[in-house]
């Protein structure tokens, strides 16, 4: 076998090492700031910068001094999400979920041992809870997240909830063997929950998509405020939710 090694561009690792300096909590960034992190002279990090902005993958931010990421990367994401044949198949069914019970639908995928939305379709209610088109969120604690997880193979799932896990609220769960005890209930009933774990006053439900092999590709879900997330609600959420999602997965060539 060949070493993997040699196919190795290293002006082009050091590029993208650059570009995930970047996140909702670091939207700018000074370049002595990404030397630092990056572990680069600070000339050559520059010189690096300079090479995306022209490429319009990074912009200087407001004041001159900090960069932020371009609108080039925001193109070229939503032209991935927009191939995505299990998001056309989707949106259908979350616009009838969302005219069924009025809460916020959400779709997911799973990359880099987090949550990734690429879509979402907003509810009636005047008060609604979202997540973001391209937002991330942790695994342990969102009811899309312990989904994913409940599906993949319990080596990776260990290999993922790596402690110490963030606390989010007094709710959330820190310790990876309870998170994992949780996930044969999740495979069992069929669906993903979580009860004010990311986000006090926000309970939310999640259900698999699958492939033609069985494996879970997406996973839609619904959050809502507590005030209407009633057990009874989930309930009848749960099961609109798991009937969506085989439909979805049976129109993609799952057998069942």
């Amino acid at each position: 076998m060949r070493d993997p090694n040699i196919y190795r561009v290293r002006v082009m690792e050091r590029a993208m090492q650059i570009l995930d300096c970047f996140d909702d909590e670091h939207p700018e960034r000074g370049v002595s700031e990404i030397a630092e992190l990056v572990g680069l002279h600070k000339a050559t990090t520059h010189r690096i910068i300079v090479s995306l902005m022209n490429g319009g993958f990074l912009e200087k931010a407001p004041g001159g001094e900090r960069y932020r990421l371009g609108l080039r990367l925001a193109e070229l994401g939503m032209a991935a999400i927009r191939t995505l044949d299990f998001r056309r198949e989707a949106i259908p069914h979350m616009k009838a979920l969302v005219d069924r019970f009025e809460e916020t639908c959400d779709l997911s995928v799973f990359d880099r041992g987090e949550v990734f939305y690429v879509e979402v379709i907003q509810g009636k209610h005047t008060l609604t809870i979202a997540a973001r088109v391209g937002q991330r969120l942790p695994a342990h604690c969102t009811a899309s997240g312990k989904t994913f997880l409940a599906f993949m193979p319990e080596a990776e799932a260990r290999a993922i909830l790596k402690e110490p896990l963030t606390r989010y609220t007094d709710w959330t769960i820190t310790s990876a063997e309870e998170v994992l005890a949780q996930l044969p209930e999740v495979r069992a009933r069929g669906y993903g929950y979580d009860d004010q774990e990311f986000e006090l006053g926000i309970r939310a439900v999640a259900a698999p998509i699958r492939n033609r092999e069985g494996r879970v590709i997406a996973v839609i879900s619904m959050p809502g405020p507590t005030s209407r997330m009633t057990p009874e609600r989930v309930s009848q959420i749960a099961q609109g939710l798991v009937a969506t999602t085989r439909a979805i997965s049976l129109r993609l060539g799952w057998q069942g």
